[in-house]
């Protein structure tokens, strides 16, 4: 979505986020760079309350789009790469809670930085569970 200035039909750019003076509501500024008018995005206190709960940072994006970036950035959250040895140690787990532990111990890697799932890895979440 765009704002574009009516008076010269450019695409107006993220200028700041202020809150307002209650604190329950904050306005997004976008100004024109070619004539310099400029609008103010008004929240409301559930639109504002929505938006902190989800974390979502508010204003123009700063980095140039990537080619295929939501690919990428789904392929690198997808299943990390398992060591043999460590898959014949998933395949003696009960098959009913298998995807629970795989997700489980992928999610443990992930968090640490790990590319790869290995018997050590699976150490360290057996050992963080006090088993």
């Amino acid at each position: 979505m765009k704002f574009l200035c009516v008076a010269c039909d450019e695409a107006m750019k993220f200028v700041e986020v202020a809150d307002t003076a209650h604190g329950d509501t904050f306005s997004a500024v976008f100004g024109c760079p070619r004539c310099g008018r400029r609008i103010a995005l008004l929240a409301n206190p559930w639109e504002t309350q929505l938006v902190r709960s989800l974390g979502v940072a508010v204003g123009g994006r700063t980095t140039p789009h990537a080619p295929f970036e939501l690919v990428r950035e789904r392929l690198a959250n997808s299943r990390l790469m398992w060591t043999e040895e460590a898959e014949q140690r998933l395949a003696r787990i009960p098959e009913f809670v298998r995807p629970m532990v795989r997700d489980g111990v992928e999610r443990h890697a992930r968090e640490r930085g790990y590319r790869e799932v290995t018997s050590e890895v699976m150490d360290e979440v057996r050992s963080s569970m006090g088993m």
